[in-house]
């Protein structure tokens, strides 16, 4: 029988959620800007910077945590992708969703060559090849999937809908489904959907170049 954990004490609550709030910081910050300085982040997160450099000793290190948290996302969505008994290209679409949702794979693509990557998270990397490659064989064999795509256009796609920034936090998610819905509807065989959302106005576009 599974026992009930202990509740934190104060302290270590605390801790928990200042370690929260700087890995949340951390992908905002690096995302926008791989090149921001680590004072960056306690200042987004709104904690000390001795309290950052407490759970992480340098920026490296900090970049490699979260580089090898967002390969243990992103792995689990596929494996909840490969577990799933349904329809297989309902299941393949239903994970590049998630991913899309859950900023799967983005920032270990945008801090690539910025961090030096340790020989777990190669493996790691491997792991992660051959499990996506399972699910798009998968998904081919039920004639749901175009033949020619491959691994390497996934984690492409996801980075290039990733890199969509247009209107606030909500507007920014509905127009990445609107060109993942168009995306995905290229790389399947037979099934069409709505678009999600309507497209960018003029307005939206032009404010982007505005100082």
């Amino acid at each position: 029988m599974e026992t009930a954990r202990a509740p934190m004490s104060g302290r270590k609550a605390q801790a928990a959620r200042n370690d929260d709030l700087i890995r949340e910081a951390a992908r905002a910050v690096f995302t926008a800007d791989p090149g921001a300085p680590i004072s960056a982040v306690a200042e987004h997160a709104g904690v000390g910077i001795s309290a950052l450099y407490r759970r992480y000793k340098s920026k490296e290190d900090l970049l490699q945590k979260l580089a090898d948290e967002g390969m243990d996302r992103y792995l689990a969505e596929v494996e909840a992708a490969l577990d799933d008994d349904g329809d297989p290209w309902e299941a393949f679409a239903a994970f590049m969703r998630r991913c899309l949702d859950i900023g799967a794979g983005s920032l270990t693509m945008r801090l690539a060559g910025t961090f030096e990557v340790t020989e777990a998270m190669g493996r790691k990397g491997r792991e992660i090849h051959v499990t996506t490659q399972r699910l798009l064989e998968r998904t081919r064999e039920s004639g749901g999937l175009r033949p020619e795509i491959e691994v390497g256009d996934v984690s492409v796609i996801l980075e290039y809908l990733h890199g969509i920034r247009i209107g606030d936090d909500e507007r920014m998610n509905r127009l990445q489904h609107r060109y993942l819905a168009l995306i995905l509807d290229a790389m399947n065989l037979a099934d069409r959907h709505e678009l999600p959302g309507p497209p960018p106005s003029w307005q939206e576009l032009v404010t982007r170049y505005d100082d």
